[in-house]
């Protein structure tokens, strides 16, 4: 007795859900969240308050357009420049007063 084999169209349905999985799975929330983080990097503007990943709270004072850098006051005397990349979020206004 021989063993079956799969037929061509069977193999192609699973690598079609595969796709489907990988699709709904991985690639769709990835995109979303680029752009959600794209959307965020338009909208830093001087004296807008914003948390990066390292854990530093601070407000914007300067943001240049041909660099990707950006200078953020941690309080009156201290000011730090780093990459757009490194803010993961936007806070409300008086959120560092509230600190």
């Amino acid at each position: 007795m021989d063993a079956q084999q799969g037929s061509p169209m069977s193999m192609l349905i699973i690598f079609a859900i595969f796709g489907l999985i990988f699709y709904f799975m991985i690639y769709r929330p990835q995109a979303k969240r680029n752009k959600e983080h794209r959307q965020l990097m338009s909208q830093l503007a001087k004296g807008t308050e914003v948390l990066t990943s390292g854990g530093l709270v601070g407000k914007i004072t300067k943001v240049t357009a041909d660099s990707d850098m950006v200078v953020i006051a941690l309080n009156e005397t201290n000011e730090v420049t780093i990459k757009r990349d490194f803010i993961v979020a936007v806070l409300p206004k008086g959120s560092i007063k509230s600190l």
